[in-house]
């Protein structure tokens, strides 16, 4: 039974959360596989990850062999891929309030928030030619993108969320 200040969420809203929930698993993955590189103490490997575009080629990328050096590359690279399953972690919560409560504050944290990390990750890796345009570089963007055109669709009239 549904109270008398909650608001129905529409199938668009419904589509969008799903798909905030498919770009956070995508994006919790990444934080996993970072750990997993990183308990591995394979730098080159790790960088394999996050390489491997026209203007990053695998092959040209200089691994370092000091031993701090490597320990330096080793924790950022951590840094940033657990970074990523952060982000992740703050989708699924997007996905809910929009399942869950039609919120206009979730969507809101969804386009600005998560679209820091996608935008920047777009430009600075993907459009730039470092990391290497695949299936799974190219969709957290494009379901990122669907899902902030589809899920207003489905929410309530911004006006009656503001005012209740």
């Amino acid at each position: 039974m549904m109270s008398s200040n909650a608001s129905p969420v529409g199938t668009a809203a419904r589509i969008g959360a799903g798909l905030f929930l498919l770009w956070s698993i995508l994006h919790i993955w990444v934080g996993f596989e970072g750990i997993h590189q990183f308990a591995g103490g394979n730098v080159a490997s790790f960088w394999a990850m996050l390489t491997g575009g026209t203007n990053a080629p695998r092959n040209l990328v200089q691994i370092p062999t000091d031993a701090v050096t490597i320990k330096l590359h080793l924790n950022t690279l951590l840094n940033f891929t657990v970074d990523v399953g952060g982000y992740g972690v703050l989708g699924l919560l997007v996905a809910w309030l929009i399942w869950k409560q039609a919120s206009w504050l979730g969507y809101l944290i969804g386009l600005v928030i998560i679209g820091i990390c996608d935008l920047t990750f777009t430009f600075a890796m993907l459009l730039s030619g470092v990391i290497e345009p695949s299936l799974p570089t190219i969709s957290g963007p494009v379901i990122w993108l669907i899902a902030v055109v589809v899920t207003p669709f489905g929410l309530p009239p911004f006006r009656s969320s503001v005012q209740r």
